[in-house]
């Protein structure tokens, strides 16, 4: 059975794209990243809390801020792409459930009065929606570079508050010179479905 995507559409979203290691200096627009986001905000997550949050990072003393956080390995491919986003869970997204979720509003306290509750379902669905924006800067003809070699600590403490978690940081661009490492293998379908 094909898929309702036509080819080229699922070879630049999964089969063709690769984690970017280098970009070029091919500017990433405020209104590319709006498309994306206005793509990806329709991905589903649980009671609709969209508790994804992105911090651009775009001035070059945010850069310096970010880049001294960042892994070893993963600074200078930082310091150089383009755009960097910085993708955080948001614990108290809660509060935008009345209208986020309007034919429910009482689960803001019926279901999230508790943090502990709102900070394992925030991580979860940030989580989700962190994959739908890597897909999503695909769909818009950009490489992704995501990355968890980081000091979430040191991130969150320099650019976020104690209600935000960091999940990962995303450089994002067009890709450069020899960008992609080798592709790792995947499992197959027999691997990972079993029926019952």
């Amino acid at each position: 059975m094909s898929l309702a995507l036509d080819a080229v559409a699922q070879d630049l979203l999964f089969r063709e794209a690769r984690t970017a290691n280098t970009f070029t200096d091919e500017p990433v627009t405020d209104e590319q990243v709006q498309a994306i986001y206005d793509l990806v905000k329709y991905g589903p997550t649980a009671f609709n809390q969209s508790p994804l949050r992105i911090t651009l990072v775009r001035s070059p003393e945010a850069r310096e801020r970010l880049v001294k956080h960042m892994a070893e390995g993963n600074q200078p491919k930082t310091a150089a792409a383009p755009l960097v986003a910085i993708l955080s869970a948001d614990n108290e997204f809660h509060e935008e459930l009345p209208a986020l979720f309007p034919h429910f509003p009482q689960a803001k306290d019926a279901f999230f009065s508790e943090r502990p509750v709102r900070e394992g379902s925030a991580l979860l669905n940030a989580a989700l929606q962190a994959a739908y924006f890597i897909v999503g800067v695909r769909a818009a003809g950009l490489a992704a570079g995501p990355m968890t070699g980081l000091d979430f600590a040191g991130v969150q403490k320099e650019f976020l508050d104690d209600d935000h978690t960091p999940l990962m940081v995303v450089n994002i661009g067009k890709p450069g010179e020899d960008a992609w490492f080798p592709r790792s293998p995947r499992l197959s379908y027999d691997e990972v479905v079993t029926t019952v």
